[in-house]
């Protein structure tokens, strides 16, 4: 039987730590003299006892470290303890939100989704704006650490190739997670001070320039107002837009600049990738538009440049409603969605090197189909990939694909319509945020889809964030069985 001490150890630390953060959104109700500051205080209480308890009961378990075991329902029992609690400040506060609706916001926050229920988003309490914000910044540093620390020691999803990643010799998983997590805590603190301070110089108030600086780095879209960034100006876009694509990079180059070496970035194959991917999409999207509309002028350019980056990157902020652009646009931006930024980065989706790695493994196909006694390999970086990561990389396609169906044909038996159920589908397993059509898409929100296609949704928001085999795995009998 599994020790599951180490396991409730991290959550109930994890746990303890949210708790005290609810503190800051409570500051900010005090200072705005919004009455919602006893939810927060009665929501802190509440997480900072049960983390403490959890983690003082379970502290003298530690000390050997994590099993794979132990490791994998760690990952998963993480993002599902977080949201629950995170959802209390949600259900306590006059908003009077039910259960389902606050959890869905709760792990659409921590997974970075982006997806809300909630509208009239002006009108909320400072407080609740924020911590919605603050949620999604744990969870964009959180997997961070997930993508560099767990995953690869995992195997999920051919993340083993970054093994070597220049994190090799830190020890055991929680000394490694450790260490990793104070290096990058300083570059994603760095880059989000950064952004608030370009956002506020674009003409931001300071509120909406820290929260929406939380969310930029987080690649999570959440936003404080119904018009998402239609309500800000040209300014504000293009700064979203440089912050987008740097959140969007594998924070393990921003390490390596700091220890004085910038090679590692300028030579890295997926950081090309994606920004020829990104060139070469808003390239297509904006001569559509100006062939389509006869000319085009730089707030076309700059539309389309925004909208595309946040969706390429999984953000899901909308600076207009891209569904009026016409049909080309609608289905590109449904694939859009489904490509993703770099591994090691806060972006979601399949990721820019899986696509590599796959057309790499077609190429070595067509080459040995029309040299029969030549030997091709799949390159990566220019070395050869072993086998088990494009293994784990096609298995990782297929589960994408499978669980992108049944989710969708699960949906639909809710009672939703087709576009509705295939785009939320989409966008819940790969952490977008907006869907398509007039209910999910860029200008609505989730609020009138039935309960159960928000549980649906919210299980899907949480298998996708974790790469789906991290948390399948949990439903073999195998793994049980050590």
């Amino acid at each position: 039987m599994f020790d599951l001490r180490p396991v409730a150890y991290v959550t109930g630390m994890l746990l303890l730590a949210l708790g005290i953060s609810m503190l800051i959104p409570m500051g900010i109700d005090l200072v705005y003299g919004s009455e919602d500051w006893l939810v927060f205080l009665e929501s802190s209480v509440l997480t900072t006892l049960v983390g403490g308890s959890l983690a003082l009961a379970t502290a003298n378990g530690v000390g050997r470290g994590l099993s794979i075991q132990q490791t994998f329902l760690l990952t998963t029992g993480v993002w599902l303890a977080l949201p629950l609690f995170g959802a209390l400040p949600f259900m306590l506060s006059d908003l009077d939100t039910r259960p389902v609706d606050a959890f869905f916001e709760a792990m659409s926050g921590l997974t970075t989704t982006g997806a809300t229920v909630f509208s009239g988003l002006e009108e909320l309490p400072k407080g609740i704006l924020f911590w919605r914000g603050l949620l999604q910044w744990f969870g964009g540093i959180g997997i961070i650490v997930v993508a560099m620390v767990f995953l690869p020691e995992l195997r999920v999803g051919g993340m083993q190739i970054f093994r070597s990643e220049g994190f090799d010799t830190f020890g055991k998983i929680l000394p490694r997670a450790t260490e990793i997590s104070s290096r990058i805590s300083v570059i994603y603190f760095s880059l989000t001070a950064l952004c608030a301070t370009s956002y506020y110089a674009m003409g931001m108030n300071a509120f909406d320039a820290a929260t929406h600086a939380m969310t930029t780095i987080a690649t999570g879209g959440f936003a404080n107002y119904d018009h998402s960034f239609g309500a800000f100006g040209a300014g504000v876009e293009y700064v979203a837009v440089v912050f987008m694509l740097a959140a969007a990079l594998p924070f393990v180059r921003y390490v390596q600049i700091l220890s004085g070496t910038v090679q590692p970035l300028l030579r890295d194959p997926q950081i090309r990738a994606f920004f020829g991917t990104l060139v070469v999409l808003v390239a297509c999207m904006a001569g559509w538009r100006l062939i389509s509309a006869g000319g085009g002028d730089e707030e076309m350019v700059r539309k389309t440049l925004f909208n595309v980056t946040s969706i390429l990157t999984g953000t899901g902020y909308a600076s207009q409603d891209y569904m009026g652009w016409g049909g080309f646009p609608v289905v590109a931006f449904f694939f859009i969605g489904l490509i993703g930024g770099c591994a090691g980065s806060t972006a979601c989706s399949v990721k820019i090197f899986r696509y590599q790695l796959l057309f790499s493994s077609i190429k070595a196909q067509i080459q040995s189909i029309h040299s029969p006694h030549g030997i091709f390999s799949p390159r990566y970086s220019g070395k050869r990939v072993d086998e088990d990561v494009l293994s784990s990389v096609m298995s990782f396609f297929v589960f994408f694909v499978v669980t992108l169906g049944i989710v969708a044909v699960l949906l639909g038996l809710t009672g939703l319509d087709f576009i509705t159920s295939v785009s939320g589908a989409a966008t819940a397993v790969a952490n977008v945020g907006p869907g398509l059509g007039s209910e999910i898409g860029p200008a609505g929100n989730f609020a009138g889809l039935n309960d159960m296609a928000k549980w649906v949704l919210s299980a899907t928001m949480l298998i996708g964030r974790l790469e789906l085999l991290a948390v399948f795995v949990l439903f073999t009998p195998q793994f049980w069985k050590g």
